[in-house]
C-alpha cells in the first residue's frame, strides 16, 4: 500500500499523539482512541509525528511490560505508515515559545505541537497537561483522549457550517 498523499501544512487540523495514546488505540484498542480510526484521514484530521517519537515507540512496543498483550508490531506499524504524516523535528524554539515539560522525554511532543501550531496535542501524561494553559496561546489544545472525543464529536455550529438555524 503506497503513503497517502498528504497536503502541506495549511487549513486542515493537525494532531499530536503522545505514545501512551498511541498504544492505547494501537495495542490496548481502548474504545475512546477508535475515532481515530476514521478521523485521521489527509482531508480532515493530520497526525504529524518526528522520526524520534517513532523510535520512542519502537521502543515501547519492544518492552517486556507488553509481552503480555502479544503486540502485534507489523500490524502497529502498518497503521502509524497508514496514518501518520512524517515530518522533521522542528528547530529549537525560541526561550518566549518554549513550554517546559518537567518529563523531558516528553518534551518532543510539545515541542513539535507548538512549532507547528497543531490544533491539538493528545496525552494522558501529567506533565504534558499541566501545559494546557500555556499551550493555549500557541493555538494548541492539550487535553486526553476523551476530552477530545467529546469536542470531536460535537456537531458543528449552524453558523460555522455556513447554515442558518431553521
Amino acid at each position: 500500500m503506497s503513503a497517502p498523499a498528504w497536503p502541506e501544512p495549511g487549513p486542515i487540523d493537525e494532531i499530536v499523539l503522545d505514545t501512551n495514546v498511541l498504544l492505547d488505540w494501537l495495542v490496548f484498542r481502548n474504545p475512546v482512541t477508535r475515532a481515530f480510526d476514521t478521523a485521521l484521514n489527509p482531508a480532515r484530521l493530520r497526525w504529524v509525528s518526528t522520526e524520534p517519537m517513532r523510535l520512542e515507540l519502537g521502543y515501547v512496543l519492544t518492552e517486556s511490560l507488553l509481552t503480555r498483550w502479544q503486540v502485534q508490531a507489523d500490524n502497529v506499524w502498518a497503521t502509524v505508515q497508514q496514518h501518520t504524516c512524517p515530518v522533521e523535528p522542528p528547530a529549537a524554539l525560541p526561550p518566549h515559545q518554549r513550554l517546559r515539560c518537567t518529563d523531558t522525554d516528553d518534551q518532543i511532543f510539545i515541542d513539535l505541537a507548538v512549532a507547528r501550531r497543531s490544533r491539538w496535542l493528545l496525552t494522558r501524561d501529567r506533565a504534558l497537561l499541566k501545559l494546557a494553559r500555556r499551550a493555549l496561546p500557541h493555538g494548541v489544545t492539550v487535553l486526553t483522549p476523551e476530552a477530545w472525543l467529546r469536542v470531536w464529536s460535537e456537531p458543528a455550529a449552524p453558523e460555522a457550517a455556513g447554515t442558518q438555524p431553521a
